[in-house]
């Protein structure tokens, strides 16, 4: 025993001797994405848009963290909280550049489910001043804090395991359809939860299975109670806030920075409640004491954790999804990659520390990310700028915002779920693309109104797995490997040194989420094997099939040996909208990157769905008959040298 013991520790031993210097380094580089970032940022360049991008995004996230502090039915100063250290978490980890964290509606919306099941409410306005001794909010206030920071805490470290397990590579099976229905049906829950303030009702807290519907039916048996005051402050809210956004995104390539209506309203209407008094006169709710400073940190109450497993459970899946899909879409608009998985220690961590100073759940928001978007953000310190102005608010402006009502902060929180609820459009796309992926949005959808977002993203993950299962024994053949690539190779007429290459593949198999990422890599070897003559097609290559992202020295593409990839689909049987997206993609890379790509043999609903998702060349034919037609097409007249047909992968 003694002996194997010994030998054990000796192989461990020699184990850590093995680790080198560098590898410790590449470590660090990779799990802290801002070591990475950091060293070669251009301050001409960035620091000034990256400046105007965090003034705009401190506003948003002031009055977005307000608003969904009270969405998770705690003080509105915890928002505050969770508007500023999840973000320099993030930014520490995460790798989405344009990614704002803070709070978020549906993470609040589910982490209020446990406070309000283990800390019910007596009444529902922060003005009461019953001091606890920490930051001088009431005990009962503090209860509440406790339960949504156990939910954060317990969220954040299922998202640490996660990342453990490597579970980041699992996430191909939250297709583009569940995302959006899920996320659709969650941002209706929300705006469901705000009909009490946006009416200035007195209603007591409603969860569990069709809850959606009970609301909505206690507002009509009491829709006597209707404050009418709250209601026309509610509706002009709504009004301003719907027309200035509409303004900004229609002008804001006209003007660098937008007009921050948000923090306008948030202004005049507190200033207006201020000086009529309507607190008291009309019985508008407001948000109240706001306290100063930064809390002293506090672990979360242990005790509490067993209890909040189904809302914490809820926080990290729903969380991550959303934010995940917010991250893919920036690495994908601006041609850099990001790590699912290191995204879940990112968010995971960004949930698990902030959980300390009071803060409820957090995650990355679309009209937060879609700001960045707008202003002209370059990296993460733009985050970090929006951190510097949210310490401000939290040392000095914050006490002014006693008077802002309720009904107000209500408004912001429906207008900021405009996208979300937008997507009702993506309907129209999923039925004339795969009239499948539209029955699973749409069934995802009802699942989340009826039960809750966590079990609809479950629901839509079964239902596509299931439907997949059932449709793939009906392909003529299951491996996608099965390719044969054949390859022409011909003079060019007026200089014989140079050969043009067109490579033909053969796709012998289904095209959906299953395999839409192992298509684009098996294709991204064919391409590279043994086809490409020179340094500067291989580089090209190199660089239209990784999202962008060259490392090392560009070199620029040759025009005059323009390439020709060839599909024949003759074998695609059936394909979701994640194919026909992958299919987008390739052509727009190979056309950015001087390789023309034809495609034969399709059948006409891949056809109608290719066009219908637009980006092809209207000037030149893309779809053919056969190959041999699709050869024909090659708009050069040269004289064939060379035909072979090379072995199966």
């Amino acid at each position: 025993m003694m002996t194997g013991a010994k030998r054990k520790r000796s192989t461990v031993w020699r184990k850590i001797q093995a680790v080198r210097l560098e590898d410790i380094k590449a470590w660090c580089m990779r799990r802290l994405p801002i070591l990475t970032w950091v060293p070669v940022y251009n301050w001409k360049e960035n620091f000034v848009p990256d400046t105007v991008s965090g003034m705009m995004l401190a506003i948003q996230q002031v009055t977005q963290g307000l608003a969904f502090a009270v969405l998770s039915s705690v003080h509105p100063v915890f928002g505050l909280y969770g508007s500023f250290f999840p973000v320099i978490i993030y930014s520490i980890f995460g790798m989405g550049r344009h990614v704002a964290t803070g709070t978020f509606a549906l993470t609040s919306l589910i982490s209020a489910n446990a406070v309000e099941r283990l800390v019910p409410s007596v009444r529902t306005n922060f003005t009461a001043n019953n001091n606890s001794g920490i930051l001088g909010l009431s005990e009962f206030e503090m209860q509440r804090i406790g339960v949504a920071a156990a939910v954060s805490f317990l969220g954040g470290i299922i998202q640490v395991l996660m990342f453990m397990l490597q579970l980041g590579s699992a996430t191909f099976l939250l297709t583009e359809p569940v995302i959006s229905a899920m996320t659709t049906g969650a941002a209706t829950h929300v705006v469901t939860s705000q009909v009490k303030y946006l009416l200035g009702m007195k209603m007591p807290y409603i969860s569990g299975p069709l809850a959606f519907f009970h609301i909505y039916a206690y507002v009509f048996e009491n829709i006597r109670s209707v404050q009418l005051e709250a209601l026309l402050l509610s509706l002009l809210s709504i009004v301003v806030l719907v027309l200035v956004k509409e303004l900004n995104e229609k002008f804001h390539r006209n003007i660098k920075v937008v007009l921050p209506i948000d923090l306008l309203l948030i202004i005049a209407t507190s200033i207006a409640c201020y000086y009529a008094d309507m607190e008291y006169v009309y019985g508008i709710e407001v948000v109240g004491n706001i306290p100063k400073g930064l809390p002293s940190p506090k672990a979360p109450s242990m005790s509490v954790l067993p209890e909040v497993v189904t809302e914490a459970f809820g926080v990290a899946l729903v969380g991550y999804v959303a934010s995940l899909a917010l991250a893919q879409g920036s690495a994908k608009k601006f041609k850099y990659t990001v790590d699912d998985n290191q995204e879940f220690l990112a968010h995971g961590l960004s949930n698990v520390i902030p959980s300390f100073f009071f803060c409820i759940p957090s995650a990355a928001a679309m009209g937060r990310t879609a700001l960045l978007y707008s202003t002209g953000a370059k990296t993460q310190v733009a985050c970090l700028i929006s951190c510097v102005l949210i310490l401000v608010v939290i040392y000095t402006i914050g006490p002014l915002l006693y008077w802002l009502p309720m009904c107000v902060l209500a408004s912001i929180i429906v207008v900021g779920l405009k996208g979300m609820l937008m997507q009702f459009r993506d309907l129209k796309k999923y039925w004339n693309v795969d009239k499948i992926d539209w029955s699973i949005w749409v069934s995802t959808y009802v699942f989340t109104i009826c039960f809750a977002a966590n079990v609809g993203l479950l629901y839509g993950v079964v239902c596509t797995i299931a439907i997949v299962i059932f449709r793939f024994p009906r392909a003529k053949t299951l491996n996608l490997k099965n390719m044969k690539e054949v390859e022409y190779k011909y003079k060019v007429e007026d200089n014989c040194e140079s050969l043009k290459q067109v490579k033909i593949v053969s796709v012998n198999s289904p095209l959906v989420f299953l395999n839409a990422r192992k298509f684009h890599a098996d294709l991204l070897k064919i391409i590279q094997k043994d086809g490409m003559s020179s340094q500067c097609e291989q580089n090209t290559l190199l660089c239209s099939f990784s999202n962008g992202s060259c490392h090392g020295e560009l070199v620029q593409p040759c025009h005059s040996d323009r390439h020709v990839l060839i599909l024949d689909c003759s074998g695609l049987n059936f394909f979701d909208y994640t194919g026909v997206s992958v299919l987008l993609q390739i052509y727009v890379d190979c056309k950015n990157r001087y390789i023309d790509v034809l495609l034969a043999h399709c059948k006409g609903s891949l056809i109608k769905a290719m066009q219908y998702g637009g980006n092809l060349d209207s000037e030149n034919p893309v779809f053919f008959e056969s190959i041999s037609s699709a050869i024909d097409a090659i708009p050069i007249h040269r004289n064939y040298s060379k035909f072979s047909e090379q072995s199966e992968l």
